[in-house]
C-alpha cells in the first residue's frame, strides 16, 4: 500500500485529499499545525506539527511515497507568515523529499501567481506577478520547485482556480450566511464579469492524476479551474435561486465600494482582503487546456453546481460550526462591519 503525505492534512483541501486517496487504497499521513478532528483520524496518521520545523518535516516525509503540498498561510495572515511558511515551508518539505528519495511531490501553488492580468484566458506560461505577500510568496515556492526539478525530481506544480466545496467556509460563508437568511447579494461592479471557481473534487481528481500518471508526464506545470462558468452574478445567483427566497444580486459601483473596502481593511473592520475585494469584478480565468491534454482532466462540475453543491454542504452542517470563527478555510470568517450592512439587503 503506498503512503501519501498530506501537508495542510487537517485543512479544508486536506480533508478532501485524505478521503479521495483512502478511497482508493492509499496511507494516509497528515501534516498540519490544526489537530486532524475528523471522523477518518482513526484511518489516517495524524502528525500534528509546523511545516517550519525540519524535524517535524523530515520525521513526516521519512517512508512516504508521495508528498502533497497544500499547507500555506492564507492572505489573512501577517506578511512574516505568509513569506515563512509559504517559502522556507516549501523549501523544507522539498528539501526532506530529496533526502528520503521521494517518488515525487505535487506542489498545490495558486492563479493568484498570475497577479491582475490584462488578458485571458491565462495559460501556464504568460507573465508571473504576485498582487501582495501571498501572491509574491506563491511565485517564490514554485521557483524553489522548479530548483529541485533542475536537480532531478519530479514536482508537478498544480495551479488552482478558488475551489469550493465539502469543508469551504471562509469568504464563501459570507455569501451562504446571506443566502440562508433570505437577503439580497451586493456585488462589486456589474456582475458581468467571468470568475471561474473550481469543484475541489474535480481539483482533488487533478492531483491524482498528478500523483499516478508517467512522471515524464505530469513533472510540469498545469492550470486547474471548471471547465463551465458564466458571469459572476450569473453563477452567484444559482445560489440564491436554491435559497428560495426570491432574492437577487445587487450590483454596486466597483470604485466607490473599493475604496470602502480598502479603509476598512485598514481599520480591521472587514474581513476582506485587497485580492478578494481588487480582482471579484475583473474577468478572472485560466485556460485548462494543457491540464485536459496532458493529464486526461475532465472536470465534472460548473461553478454553479459547485457553488450550490458547496452552499448544500454548509446548510447541513450549521451547527457544527456555530460561534466559530477565523482565518482559515474551515471556519467562517468575522464578518465585522459587514454584518451591519446585511440590513440593508
Amino acid at each position: 500500500m503506498k503512503l501519501v503525505l498530506i501537508t495542510g492534512g487537517a485543512g479544508f483541501l486536506g480533508i478532501n485529499l485524505a478521503r479521495y486517496f483512502l478511497k482508493r487504497g492509499y496511507a494516509v499521513r497528515s501534516l498540519d499545525k490544526a489537530p486532524f478532528d475528523y471522523p477518518e483520524a482513526s484511518r489516517i496518521e495524524a502528525i500534528t506539527g509546523d511545516i517550519r520545523d525540519k524535524d517535524v518535516v523530515d520525521r513526516a516525509v521519512s517512508g512516504a511515497d508521495v508528498v502533497i503540498h497544500t499547507a500555506a498561510a492564507l492572505p489573512l495572515y501577517a506578511e512574516k507568515e505568509i513569506l515563512s511558511i509559504d517559502i522556507d515551508g516549501a523549501r523544507n518539505i522539498l528539501d526532506a523529499a530529496f533526502r528520503h528519495n521521494v517518488d515525487r511531490v505535487v506542489h498545490i501553488s495558486s492563479t493568484a501567481v498570475y497577479g491582475i492580468p490584462d488578458h485571458h484566458p491565462l495559460r501556464e506560461d504568460d507573465k508571473l506577478e504576485g498582487v501582495g505577500p501571498y501572491g509574491k510568496a506563491k511565485i517564490a515556492a514554485e521557483e524553489i520547485c522548479l530548483e529541485f526539478r533542475r536537480r532531478g525530481m519530479c514536482v508537478p506544480i498544480i495551479r488552482p482556480k478558488s475551489f469550493v466545496g465539502p469543508e469551504r467556509l471562509g469568504v464563501f460563508a459570507l455569501f451562504y450566511d446571506w443566502a440562508k437568511d433570505g437577503k439580497n447579494f451586493p456585488m462589486i461592479g456589474n456582475g458581468k464579469n467571468r470568475y471561474q471557481l473550481l469543484d475541489v473534487e474535480d481539483l482533488c481528481e487533478a492531483i491524482y492524476l498528478a500523483v499516478t500518471l508517467d512522471k515524464t508526464a505530469v513533472n510540469d506545470t498545469f492550470n486547474i479551474g471548471a471547465k463551465e462558468f458564466t458571469t459572476m452574478g450569473e453563477d452567484y445567483q444559482a445560489v440564491l435561486d436554491r435559497a428560495g427566497f426570491g432574492k437577487k444580486i445587487i450590483p454596486l459601483p466597483a470604485g466607490p465600494v473599493i475604496l470602502t473596502l480598502r479603509l476598512l481593511e485598514l481599520l480591521h473592520l472587514s474581513p476582506l482582503y485587497k485580492w478578494v475585494y481588487e480582482t471579484a469584478s475583473k474577468d478572472s480565468f485560466v485556460s485548462i487546456e494543457k491540464a485536459e491534454r496532458v493529464l486526461g482532466f475532465k472536470p465534472k462540475y460548473s461553478n454553479k453546481q459547485a457553488l450550490v453543491r458547496n452552499y448544500e454542504w454548509y446548510l447541513s452542517h450549521l451547527k457544527e460550526f456555530e460561534g466559530k470563527i477565523g482565518v482559515s478555510h474551515r471556519v467562517p470568517w468575522k464578518q465585522g462591519i459587514l454584518k451591519l450592512a446585511k440590513a440593508l439587503f
